[in-house]
């Protein structure tokens, strides 16, 4: 009981120091981002080369706005986990992806600001390619020096399934897709003012709870780090946002969260609980591949959140929505997981 009690308040002291910390440093980064007009040009295309008419009038009034804005959130649940709850078997590899990540969201955001490459930025091909890398380093880790061979199944005992699913060496693969999906997925939903840095808070918050409820109190250290990190981040990023997350906060807390999804057992339940990510994604390929293969789009605009402004919803309503939705999707995960013991 005392451990616990002593966990507990490192796990709140961590939340609470992260976002004090953010808010601390954000006039600061604010300060910069103006300074140096250190913002995304707003994207006139679509990727396959038609005018993006309808995303244009309806985020033409957002030109300007810095881009960056996650930088704040990884570099300091970065400090704060280096120097107060580093330990090799629970929180180096999240640390390490959150950095890595961040650093080529980071690279491929100056680009963008710069104007450089034929897409403005990163290639997708070059995107992918770096993803993979630090997706595959991960799962060497996992599978050769930490033993992770099995995928937990929640609820099993209720469905007549066991406990555990041994899948050898194809825990590889599922591994390198699950972090390359999350991390797109995180950034396709970044497209409005709070939206991913809310649904990514909510998600960081369950898998706290998961990681608290399994004993691995370092890893629900760190979740409530970037948790608070992130509530930090949301306080300038709700609508009208000063600034926005770009791919540095995007890929940084996309990858980390499919890791700490494979740390805590709980893989199976992060499409649960990340299923907005997922539902945007999915809306995104939905909508390329109906206008590569049959010439007509399937929504307004895409991904979701866009079309159903297209809608008329107001910015703010999507996004709260999709919060509340978050929210209830991520109580199911938790107690999914807590049912599979």
């Amino acid at each position: 009981m005392v451990q616990n009690g002593a966990e507990l308040i490192k796990v709140f002291s961590l939340t609470t120091a992260s976002f004090a910390m953010a808010m601390v440093l954000t006039p600061l980064w604010t300060h910069i981002l103006y300074k140096y007009k250190l913002s995304q040009q707003m994207r006139t295309q679509a990727w396959d080369g038609t005018s993006a008419e309808v995303y244009l009038s309806l985020h033409k009034q957002k030109a300007g706005t810095p881009t960056m804005g996650g930088v704040l959130v990884w570099v300091t649940a970065a400090i704060l986990t280096f120097f107060f709850n580093l330990t090799r078997s629970q929180t180096w590899l999240p640390l390490f992806v959150l950095v890595a990540a961040g650093f080529l969201g980071l690279f491929d955001d100056v680009l963008k600001v710069k104007g450089i490459g034929i897409v403005k930025g990163l290639s997708t091909k070059l995107k992918f390619l770096f993803q993979f890398i630090i997706a595959t380093l991960g799962a060497y880790w996992f599978f050769y020096k930490l033993g992770f061979t099995a995928i937990k199944i929640p609820a099993a005992e209720f469905i007549g399934l066991p406990q555990s699913m041994d899948i050898g060496a194809l825990y590889i693969p599922l591994f390198i897709l699950t972090v390359v999906f999350i991390t797109n997925a995180v950034n396709i939903t970044d497209g409005l003012d709070g939206l991913a840095g809310g649904t990514l808070a909510i998600s960081y918050g369950a898998l706290m709870i998961i990681a608290w409820l399994q004993g691995q109190f370092g890893i629900a250290a760190f979740c409530g780090t970037v948790a608070g990190a992130l509530l930090a981040f949301l306080w300038f990023n709700i609508y009208p946002a000063r600034f926005i997350m770009g791919d540095t906060g995007s890929f940084a807390l996309g990858a980390t969260l499919a890791v700490l999804a494979f740390l805590t057992h709980s893989v199976v339940v992060l499409p649960i609980i990340g299923l907005i990510f997922v539902i945007e994604a999915l809306s995104s390929l939905a909508q390329r591949f109906s206008k590569k293969y049959f010439g007509r789009k399937i929504f307004i605009s895409a991904p979701l959140h866009h079309h159903l402004e297209a809608l008329g919803w107001p910015e703010a309503k999507v996004t709260m929505r999709f919060w509340v939705i978050s929210v209830v999707l991520a109580v199911i995960g938790v107690i999914l997981t807590v049912l599979g013991g």
